[in-house]
C-alpha cells in the first residue's frame, strides 16, 4: 500500500516508522528542515521538505498513485485542505487530525464528506475517553478496549506482596482452579516486552497486559496486589480541550469534578458551561491550594495542563496528599517509560491515541481494530476470522503460530472465549492477538 503522510511531528514519525517496518510504501512531507533532517536516517521512508496543502509538492509526493492520505500536522487547516486536494485525485482513503471542536458540528456548511475526509480523529476526545476508562481502576495503567467494549485489556504493575509475584503463568492457572476468565497477554520487565508462555514467571514491578470480559478483569485486581475501587470525585488540573472534554464525561456519569485552571479568563469559560462542578482559579502545583480542597481525599486527579513537567509534578504532589489514582498527560513519547518510574499511576498521551485510532485503517480488510500499547512494543490486533484462515477447526495447540504472537480472546457472537489449547477458531470468529511488531506481517498474512 502506499502511504502519504503528511507531518513528521512525533504521530506523524511514530506511523510512518511503524508502516514503513510492515512494507508499506511511505512518504512523508513535513516543513520544518531541521525536523527533515533528523528524521531521514531513522526510517526506511522517503521524506519530503515543504508544505503538505501544496499541490505542487502533493503532486511530487506522488498522490495520484497514492492509496492513503494521512493529514496529522498540528493545524488542522492544512490537514483538512490536503484531504480537499487529495479527493480531487481520487484517492481511497483519507484521514484528518482534527483538534478544534467547530470542525465536528456535522450540521456546518462544510461537513466532513464535503471536505473529502473520510475519517475525522480528535485527538484530544480520544485522549480523554481513555482517561475516564483508565479512572475506573486503581490498578490500571493503560486500557484498550476492542468490539465496543465486549473485550477489555488493562495494564498494570504487580506489587511486590501480591499473591502473582514469583509465580509461572502455568501456577497462577493451577491455584485458580478454574477455567480462566482473563488471559496475562504481554509482560514488561525492565523494559523488555515478552509475549508469555506457560513457564514465563511473573515478578514483583513486572507490568503485565491482561485480556478479558468486563466483568471479568477485576477478579485479577487482588491478585496484582489492589483492592476494588469506587469513583466518586475527580479534580482535574488544567482547562485543556482534554479537560473539557473528560469533565462532560464526568457530570455525565454523576462524579463529582473540580477543575482547577491557572488562566482566570479559561476558568470562567469552564465556570459558565459546567453546571455541575467546582471551577477554580490557581495553579494545580500550589500545595497550599491542593490541601485546602482536600485533594488528597479525591478518587482520582487528572493533570492535563499544557506542561508536561507541570502535570508530573502535580500529580506526585496528589499523590503524596493521598489520592488514590493519579493520571498525568504527557504529549512527549520519550517522557511516557519516566511516568511509572517516578510514582505516577497512569499517562496518557492524545498522540498515541491518534496512532491508535488512525493504525486500524491502514491494516488489511481483515483487520478489525488495533491497540498500541504505551510502554511496551506489543500490539493488540482484532481479526476477522474468514475462510482463508488455513486453521480454521484446528485445536490451538496443534497450530504453529508465528513467534512472538499469542491468541487473548476468540469472540463468537456475543461470547468471549478466554482460550485454551483444545479451543478452536472457526470461520466468522473474530479473533484479538497480541503480538511483538516482528509478527505483525506474519500475522496479518496469516488472517488475510
Amino acid at each position: 500500500m502506499k502511504i502519504l503522510i503528511l507531518g513528521a511531528g512525533d504521530v506523524g514519525f511514530h506511523l510512518a516508522q511503524q508502516l514503513a517496518e510492515e512494507n508499506h510504501d511511505v512518504v512523508v512531507i513535513e516543513q520544518d528542515r531541521d525536523r527533515v533532517r533528523s528524521i531521514r536516517d531513522a526510517m526506511d521512508a522517503i521524506v519530503l521538505e515543504g508544505n503538505g496543502a501544496s499541490l505542487t509538492m502533493l503532486e511530487k509526493a506522488g498522490i495520484e498513485k497514492t492509496d492513503l492520505l494521512l493529514a496529522v500536522t498540528s493545524q488542522d487547516e492544512i490537514n483538512l485542505m490536503a484531504c480537499l486536494s487529495a479527493s480531487q485525485y481520487q484517492v481511497p482513503v483519507k484521514i484528518a487530525r482534527v483538534s478544534k471542536p467547530d470542525y465536528f458540528d456535522h450540521t456546518g456548511i462544510l461537513p466532513p464528506e464535503r471536505l473529502g475526509v473520510d475519517l475525522m480523529i480528535n485527538p484530544e476526545r480520544e485522549c480523554a475517553m481513555e482517561t475516564y476508562q483508565l479512572l475506573q481502576s486503581a490498578a490500571a495503567t493503560e486500557f484498550a478496549q476492542f468490539e465496543g467494549g465486549l473485550v477489555q485489556l488493562i495494564g498494570l504493575r504487580v506489587k511486590p506482596d501480591a499473591p502473582i509475584a514469583g509465580k509461572t503463568l502455568s501456577e497462577i492457572g493451577r491455584a485458580t482452579g478454574q477455567r480462566a476468565r482473563y488471559l496475562i497477554v504481554s509482560v514488561v520487565s525492565d523494559g523488555v516486552t515478552v509475549i508469555p508462555k506457560g513457564d514465563t514467571r511473573i515478578e514483583a514491578d513486572n507490568r503485565i497486559f491482561v485480556v478479558g470480559a468486563p466483568a471479568e478483569l477485576p477478579d485479577i485486581l487482588p491478585l496484582a496486589g489492589y483492592s476494588r475501587f469506587n469513583l466518586r470525585r475527580v479534580v482535574i488540573a488544567g482547562g485543556s480541550r482534554e479537560g473539557w472534554f473528560l469533565s462532560r464525561m464526568l457530570e455525565d456519569h454523576k462524579i463529582e469534578c473540580t477543575i482547577i485552571e491557572s488562566n482566570r479568563h479559561r476558568a470562567m469559560e469552564f465556570a459558565e458551561v459546567l453546571r455541575k462542578s467546582l471551577v477554580l482559579h490557581g495553579d494545580a502545583t500550589d500545595l497550599e491550594l491542593l490541601e485546602m480542597e482536600g485533594i488528597g481525599e479525591a478518587d482520582g486527579f487528572v493533570a492535563y495542563t499544557g506542561s508536561d513537567e507541570t502535570n508530573l509534578l502535580s500529580c506526585l504532589l496528589a499523590k503524596n496528599l493521598g489520592t488514590r489514582k493519579v493520571i498525568s498527560l504527557i504529549k512527549r513519547f520519550d517522557y511516557i517509560p519516566l511516568v511509572s518510574r517516578v510514582g505516577v499511576d497512569a499517562a496518557v498521551s492524545p498522540r498515541l491515541s491518534t496512532v491508535n485510532a488512525i493504525l486500524k485503517y491502514v491494516r488489511r480488510e481483515s483487520v478489525l481494530a488495533v491497540a498500541t500499547l504505551k510502554g511496551t512494543s506489543a500490539q493488540g490486533i482484532e481479526f476477522d476470522v474468514t475462510s482463508r484462515f488455513p486453521y480454521a477447526g484446528r485445536r490451538l495447540a496443534e497450530v504453529r503460530f508465528p513467534a512472538g504472537m499469542l491468541i487473548g480472546a476468540i469472540l463468537r457472537g456475543d461470547r468471549v472465549i478466554i482460550p485454551r489449547g483444545t479451543d478452536a477458531i472457526r470461520v466468522g470468529d473474530r479473533v484479538i492477538a497480541f503480538m511483538l511488531p516482528s509478527a505483525i506481517s506474519k500475522a496479518e498474512s496469516l488472517f488475510g
